[in-house]
């Protein structure tokens, strides 16, 4: 692992940096910073214009293949890139599922056909996407999902409910694990769907949360409809295909939500300074722990990175990835509040109004949960990595965690 950049490389940065200074201006200077933590809905129709600005400027979907509408950039662009996308205090990303999330995994999955009507409007900013995983029985356990898709002639019919989709109210797709073969075992018989979420038979239900803000929703799947072709892989083998996403998630996407995080960091230390809690010898202890954990965090995303080159399978090194960033996230959140003291507990403005710190603290709660819970991504690292024993089930079985 080279952790060091060419001089090639700090030229591209250069280029990033200047493009981003020069357009975060004007209409879009209130977007910096938006978008965040407990913020994902915040501007929306700005960051929507966001979003076309960055792709007319040819900076969205980076390092995709130039046919597909991306730039084609190596694994190192990309991570500069969205380095400095994070240090400017851009917006968060409205294209962010679609761009890395469903995009690699039509890349490394999809139909020739798919790629060429699905990525393109993903890199023009024309459609945004959303992610039907999640269901009240089958969240940590996704094998679990109940979600059903049945053909009838050429198309697909689903039946079913999602739960906790991000931005689910301005996605146009979404990409959706149904079970497809119910006397199939409980892997083989799950598909990958993209279905068109302006139609009926979709209910959007968003979920206020204790943020005050509703990023996530219920989705309502009552005979909503989409095309026979747009299964990703063969009808049954949508768990390999999501685990591809899954996968894909712990991009170079990830070096930016770490200078994100930094952002934060600085934050909380600022607050720190300016109230007197950094002249408490333990206090002062806790920080930089904070702040040697995130370049721990940093080093290890790097090498991960390295061992991959951005593929469809999780290797070993990146299995602890969500367990520590969730980890050290949450508790930066519990460090912010700390350091507010008992001003932590009393709102900025009525009737609910939140300051950064308290929205941090609040939003983190919910880190150690999502994306696989703290307890599960310990099973998946206790058998995967280092090949300890599988789980006992309920019923005496026994089932890996990576399965569930």
């Amino acid at each position: 692992m080279d952790l060091r950049f060419t001089e090639e490389d700090e030229a591209f940065r250069e280029e990033v940096r200047e493009w981003l200074q020069a357009n975060l201006d004007g209409e879009f200077a209130t977007l910096r910073g938006r978008g965040g933590s407990g913020d994902l809905e915040g501007a929306g129709e700005l960051r929507r214009a966001w979003e076309r600005k960055l792709a007319e400027g040819g900076w969205t979907c980076v390092g995709w293949p130039k046919e597909y509408g991306g730039r084609g950039l190596s694994l190192t662009q990309e991570v500069i890139f969205n380095e400095e996308y994070a240090r400017t205090r851009a917006p968060g990303r409205l294209g962010h599922i679609g761009e890395a999330l469903l995009g690699p995994t039509l890349i490394a999955f999809g139909t020739e056909a798919q790629k060429r009507r699905f990525l393109p409007p993903i890199a023009r900013a024309e459609e945004l996407w959303c992610q039907g995983y999640s269901e009240p029985n089958a969240g940590s356990d996704l094998g679990n999902v109940q979600c059903k898709a049945e053909r009838a002639g050429d198309e697909w019919v689903i039946t079913g409910q999602k739960v906790w989709t991000s931005l689910a109210v301005i996605s146009d797709w979404c990409f959706v694990l149904c079970r497809t073969d119910p006397d199939a075992p409980k892997h083989k018989g799950i598909s990958y769907l993209l279905v068109p979420m302006r139609q009926p038979g979709v209910e959007i239900v968003p979920i206020r949360q204790i943020t005050g803000t509703a990023e996530f929703a219920e989705v309502f799947f009552d005979g909503a409809r989409t095309a026979a072709e747009n299964v990703v892989g063969a009808p049954g083998d949508g768990w390999k295909v999501a685990m591809g996403t899954l996968a894909f998630e712990r991009g170079a996407s990830t070096l930016g939500q770490q200078l994100a995080f930094e952002g934060e960091l600085e934050q909380v230390i600022d607050a720190a300074k300016a109230n007197g809690a950094a002249k408490d010898a333990v206090m002062r202890q806790r920080l930089a722990g904070a702040w040697i954990g995130l370049r721990i965090m940093r080093f290890n995303a790097l090498r991960t990175l390295t061992a991959t080159e951005g593929g469809a399978q999780l290797s070993r090194e990146a299995l602890i990835t969500k367990l520590y960033w969730a980890t050290w996230h949450r508790n930066l959140g519990k460090l912010a509040v700390d350091v507010l003291g008992p001003w932590s507990e009393i709102a900025t403005g009525a009737p609910y109004e939140l300051g950064d710190l308290q929205r941090l603290f609040l939003w983190t709660r919910s880190d150690t949960i999502y994306a696989g819970t703290n307890q599960i991504q310990r099973n998946i690292i206790a058998e995967r990595a280092l090949g300890l024993p599988r789980e006992p089930r309920a019923d005496g079985k026994q089932e890996r965690a990576s399965e569930r």
